[in-house]
């Protein structure tokens, strides 16, 4: 897992430079001092710690026991990422509480043992904490998902976003109400739309009012398009400028690398590797 991101480091980069403009927000993996905390976080906490993890027992199972140890201390290392910057608040989704109660128990075990060192993040939830699978709204939705039509990604092409849309699960009620305990298809589509369109939850039903499931998939699929539009100009404008982009790179790297260092070494001082 660890091994993949850093392979997929720069097509990431072009999908952050379209949302955070300037060379501020630095890739993870050209500073070492990552991996370095993340080992020594590692020797601090215990195996089925880990293996209890919701998105482990997940993974494994799909996989028939065959998770390998660089996905089961993924969320370790994600902890050095906070960690290693002193982070207070952390944006997440919800399906990664679990994992920043991690982080948390990481930064409090640390300062427990060697003083007073790591703030103890917190969690920045949005009101959309966790967007459903198009195709089974019971599930998140994920870029790892084997099916194509469950994930919409910022890059795909109107045809193929309104493609997913059209398929999307829903149920034998044409009325466009937001039940999420019974109507789970539905909902999500609701609460996607709400998220792209910006409005609350009780309008976009309010709006919806009179309209089948049919057609309002596609009245989702158009908002998504508009809203996706600007960023993938962007991404394409920047696919276009690869100098720029290794710019960024190694300016990113070089103002990470001024942060990090100093703080890894200041870790290695405490438990006694300098």
């Amino acid at each position: 897992m660890a091994l993949h991101s850093m392979r997929k480091a720069r097509e990431c980069w072009n999908f952050i430079r379209a949302l955070h403009q300037g060379p501020d927000a630095a890739p993870v993996p050209q500073v070492s001092e990552h991996t370095q905390l993340s080992w020594m976080l590692t020797c601090m906490v215990r195996l089925p710690r880990l293996q209890h993890l919701h998105q482990w027992k997940a993974k494994t199972a799909k996989e028939k026991q065959s998770g390998t140890m660089g996905l089961l201390t993924y969320p370790v290392l994600q902890a050095a990422d906070i960690l290693l910057y002193k982070s207070t608040h952390v944006p997440v989704g919800e399906d990664q509480v679990q994992h920043m109660e991690l982080v948390q128990d990481l930064a409090q075990s640390f300062n427990k043992k060697y003083g007073e060192f790591f703030p103890v993040p917190k969690c920045i939830l949005t009101s959309m904490k966790k967007v459903k699978s198009l195709r089974d709204p019971s599930a998140k939705m994920s870029k790892s998902d084997p099916d194509k039509l469950a994930t919409v990604r910022i890059t795909d092409s109107p045809e193929e976003i309104v493609q997913k849309f059209r398929k999307a699960m829903t149920d034998f009620t044409s009325e466009v109400t937001y039940e999420p305990a019974s109507r789970g298809g539905v909902s999500n589509l609701v609460a996607i739309h709400a998220a792209v369109a910006g409005l609350p939850v009780e309008e976009v039903v309010r709006r919806s009012a009179g309209m089948d499931t049919a057609r309002y998939k596609l009245v989702v699929a158009d908002a998504v398009i508009e809203k996706f539009a600007p960023i993938k100009s962007e991404i394409e404008k920047l696919k276009m400028n690869k100098d720029h982009l290794e710019k960024v790179l190694q300016v990113g790297s070089a103002k990470a690398k001024e942060l990090a260092y100093p703080v890894c070494q200041e870790v290695k001082k405490l438990v006694g590797f300098l």
